[in-house]
């Protein structure tokens, strides 16, 4: 009896160490399951000039853990700019789902500073953000910044969840983040939970060129009952 008893205990304590720290914590959660595109370029980029660059590891981004229940709400909502006639694509194309990094697939925007809303339609609790600016190759964009708030005008209410832009060009204060360079992954943003039905991003162009690119923005919660 004794034997089968520290088996089992054994057994358990094998099947925990192998369990992600965050779902021995909270049951209540698991992991957002993503559909990333194939990857445009190979290898740890180098030689890219940034004052605010984070530091490049080069190994895959884990799993995130979300409240069970969170589904994309993105897919699909319209989509609207401070430049409503984009140099290249639609805007539509930012929430159609589609993160492939070849031509066809980005929207290219004004230089300066720009920054797409997208409509949830209802107020949501907000677990997971992905955003892919441009992968097919190594860039860093500027001064990105992401906002939610139930107010369409981002007048009042107004909550930031990621902010790079180091010297203030926005004008919407000095963020503490790190600038990054794009990859198929995309970018995961932590909005833990705050409420918002708008979300705005903000971009100033990049190490490639003053322009600013959308592939694809993911947005991932609850609607609130």
């Amino acid at each position: 009896m004794m034997i089968k008893k520290s088996a089992l205990i054994f057994a358990l304590a094998w099947t925990m160490a192998l369990t992600p720290l965050a779902a021995q914590q909270d049951p209540g959660k698991e992991v957002l399951q993503l559909q990333l595109p194939k990857p445009m370029f190979i290898g740890t980029p180098m030689n890219m000039k940034s004052p605010n660059i984070e530091k490049v590891t080069g190994k895959p981004r884990g799993p995130f853990y979300v409240p069970k229940g969170t589904v994309l709400l993105s897919l699909n909502r319209p989509v609207t700019s401070r430049d409503m006639m984009p140099v290249i694509g639609e805007l539509s194309m930012i929430t159609d789902g589609e993160k492939e990094g070849g031509d066809g697939y980005f929207v290219e925007l004004g230089p300066g500073t720009q920054w797409i809303q997208i409509d949830l339609g209802a107020p949501t609790a907000l677990h997971a953000i992905l955003v892919w600016h441009y992968h097919s190759r190594a860039q860093v964009y500027r001064d990105v910044i992401v906002q939610a708030s139930d107010d369409a005008d981002f007048l009042k209410g107004v909550q930031t969840v990621f902010n790079n832009d180091h010297d203030n060009t926005a004008g919407l204060g000095i963020g503490k983040d790190k600038e990054y360079i794009e990859t198929s992954e995309g970018r995961l943003f932590d909005p833990k939970g705050i409420r918002g039905r708008y979300l705005r991003f903000y971009s100033g162009g990049s190490t490639s060129n003053d322009m600013n690119h959308y592939i694809e923005v993911e947005i991932y919660g609850q609607p609130i009952q």
